[in-house]
């Protein structure tokens, strides 16, 4: 198992931006493909963003496309979400997710995922 702590969510106007940090530990960073999921009130969680072990790949859903960009540094067991032009839209709470993968592949579903992040509070205010 991998330990999953996100962070920098907070309170930001619209047109702002964040960057999201999920800090791993226990288990190699680089084995596992990583992705970033939301959950608003009343919704299901949805997909964000995925990138692969090394950084080679990644996928974003379509409403975030040239918005967000995910990253990773395998050095510091970190990965990344820039969020630019926020939106109310995009007020959720933010879940970091790691899967056992040494691949090209990313999964955009949270239920290929085995380890969890608790969260992290985004608000967009218009």
């Amino acid at each position: 198992q991998v330990q999953l702590v996100e962070s920098g969510g907070g309170l930001v106007q619209a047109g702002g931006s964040l960057r999201l940090s999920c800090a791993a530990s226990g288990r190699t960073f680089n084995n596992y493909a990583m992705g970033w999921f939301r959950q608003a009130p009343g919704k299901e969680r949805e997909f964000v963003a995925a990138i692969n072990w090394n950084g080679v790949s990644t996928n974003y859903a379509d409403s975030v496309k040239g918005r967000f960009t995910i990253s990773r540094d395998n050095a510091k067991n970190t990965m990344y979400l820039q969020m630019n032009s926020l939106t109310p839209e995009d007020t959720a709470v933010y879940y970091c997710a790691a899967r056992w993968e040494r691949s090209t592949h990313t999964d955009v579903y949270p239920s290929l995922y085995d380890n969890w992040g608790q969260g992290t509070q985004v608000t967009v205010s218009s």
